[in-house]
């Protein structure tokens, strides 16, 4: 019996008409990414909060920014490495596994970060490490899922991506208000704490994925026959194409994919000022103290932005319920368990927050707003994007820059009122949530089309080395990102910071409008790929 998706029989019953798998993926997935933003949200408020009364080692603005930017760039580096581990000696679903624990030993070693500085920076170390060993070969294995390539597939992503952003979420607007209102190492602590569940929860359902993701050694006997008919039929048509397409068209798509690489570093160094410099804007010159009826305005609203999605995650964990539990009990439960702890948490906090007099909203709080935003707007990018309206790669990435530049413009004008110098100031919360929100708008247009560009360019060989590249891409952006916003605070003081926000808002345009200039040229040195 030939079955629809790759894995194991139980696989083959679906949630959502997608095989069951996808769904232990998403969990995991979702587990990881609560960790990881969670403590993103942290590190900046964590290390420039003064050392008595507020518990923080009272950094320096710039070197907070500096080591976030040090930290943000490094987890696309080592990506590339995991990658290549898992390809060559370890398989995904170890490599999986091994890159989780290291990650939850990361979060606890930061959660002693009360004792001594060391533990801290092992944290850090351990969290860059694990991310390579985790982030590429869990996406590795959604793919291997699926045994075409058509929307399906896509469709299988989309909802992955869903799990992404729904751990983002969660892990801001959570582990940022514990360790804000609570304390920071329980902050920490909380991020290990899921990451450590969705560890355990993907090891003991593994077996759904049958062979897929196992490593190389344990799959050789079994695959060598069937390798080396792939191979030579491989070689085969890598030789007919190679006769059909002339260097120069080769050629010409590199340098497209160069040019996006490029232009995406501008954009990624704007937009990664979120937990930098915008994180402090939040912190020390946005008004986040609300009484009266905008109080309540913002429990009512806050209470529905926690409750809505954690309803709709739980759904889809019941629906996985049915399908995996009589074969993957433990596996299950330990979901079930970290779902009854995060549900305890959100009533708790909602509860503390509707008991309160006044409401100040924690600083971290507005980093859930682009996962919410992303959520709320993918579909109708989704609908636009399979029209007839749907523009070219290179004029989307000018929409994207030019949204974001859009968004720093808001912020800009917002911090006009500022004087220069000014440590702290009181700006109205709606600069920083229209400034998400243009920034969000921004990121539906550039990040699902990069990737996809990549791989439809590339030639088959050297598909591999251009992803390289494009983590290249990203990790130079987020390192200067952490090095620009470093500058705030002198450029608060000579010029003040609607002049800091103009510079995120003239470059990204300008490079928007380089990229409307050269769509022709970059379309007709793409050779018919659309």
């Amino acid at each position: 019996m030939e079955f629809k998706f790759g894995g194991s029989e139980t696989n083959q019953r679906t949630v959502l008409n997608h095989p069951s798998g996808l769904f232990v993926l998403f969990f995991t997935e979702m587990w990881e990414r609560f960790s990881y933003y969670g403590m993103r949200a942290l590190l900046v408020l964590f290390l420039t909060a003064a050392i008595l009364g507020e518990g923080g080692w009272g950094w320096e603005r710039s070197e907070a920014l500096v080591l976030y930017g040090w930290y943000t760039g490094l987890v696309y580096i080592t990506p590339i490495i995991g990658g290549y581990i898992a390809d060559k000696f370890m398989g995904y679903r170890n490599a999986v596994v091994l890159g989780a624990l290291l990650m939850t030993l990361g979060h606890a070693s930061m959660a002693l970060e009360v004792t001594a500085d060391p533990f801290f920076f092992l944290g850090l170390s351990l969290l860059i490490i694990g991310n390579g060993l985790f982030k590429p070969n869990i996406s590795s294995i959604v793919g291997q899922l699926y045994k075409t390539q058509g929307k399906e597939k896509d469709a299988g992503y989309t909802i992955f991506y869903m799990g992404i952003n729904a751990g983002a979420f969660l892990g801001i607007l959570l582990c940022g208000y514990i360790g804000e209102k609570v304390g920071w190492h329980y902050g920490f602590g909380l991020a290990g704490i899921f990451m450590f569940f969705g560890m355990l929860q993907f090891y003991f359902a593994q077996k759904i994925f049958g062979r897929i993701g196992l490593s190389p050694k344990s799959t050789k006997d079994f695959d060598d026959t069937i390798e080396d008919s792939l191979e030579n039929i491989e070689d085969t048509v890598e030789d007919v194409m190679e006769e059909a397409e002339k260097s120069h068209i080769i050629s010409d798509r590199l340098k497209v994919i160069g040019v996006f690489a490029f232009i995406t570093v501008f954009f990624w160094w704007a937009f990664e000022q979120a937990g930098g410099s915008m994180t402090i804007f939040a912190a020390d010159y946005t008004d986040r103290v609300l009484v009266g009826e905008e109080a309540m305005t913002f429990k009512i609203f806050n209470t529905l932005l926690t409750v809505v999605p954690m309803l709709i995650i739980t759904w889809v964990l019941i629906l996985l319920f049915k399908q995996t539990f009589s074969k993957y009990a433990l596996s299950n439960i330990l979901l079930a368990t970290s779902f009854i702890i995060i549900w305890g948490i959100v009533i708790w906090m909602l509860d503390r927050e509707f008991n309160a007099e006044a409401s100040e909203v924690p600083a971290s709080w507005f980093g859930i707003l682009n996962s919410f935003f992303i959520i709320a707007f993918a579909p109708l990018f989704s609908k636009v994007w399979e029209s007839k309206y749907n523009p070219s790669g290179p004029v989307k990435f000018a929409i994207g820059l030019m949204l974001l530049g859009l968004g720093f413009g808001i912020l800009a004008f917002g911090s006009m009122s500022i004087p220069l110098g000014a440590k702290t100031a009181s700006v109205s919360m709606i600069f920083l949530i229209l400034a998400y929100l243009f920034h969000t708008l921004g990121e539906l247009c550039v990040s699902p089309v990069g990737l996809s560009y990549v791989s439809k360019l590339a030639p088959l060989k050297l598909v591999g080395m251009m992803f390289g590249v494009w983590f290249v891409a990203n990790f130079i952006a987020n390192l200067t990102a952490g090095f620009t916003g470093s500058f705030i605070d002198p450029i608060v003081e000579e010029y003040g910071m609607s002049v800091f926000f103009l510079i995120f808002t003239v470059i990204p345009v300008i490079a928007g409008l380089g990229m409307l200039v050269a769509n022709k040229t970059l379309i007709r040195m793409m050779h018919g790929i659309r």
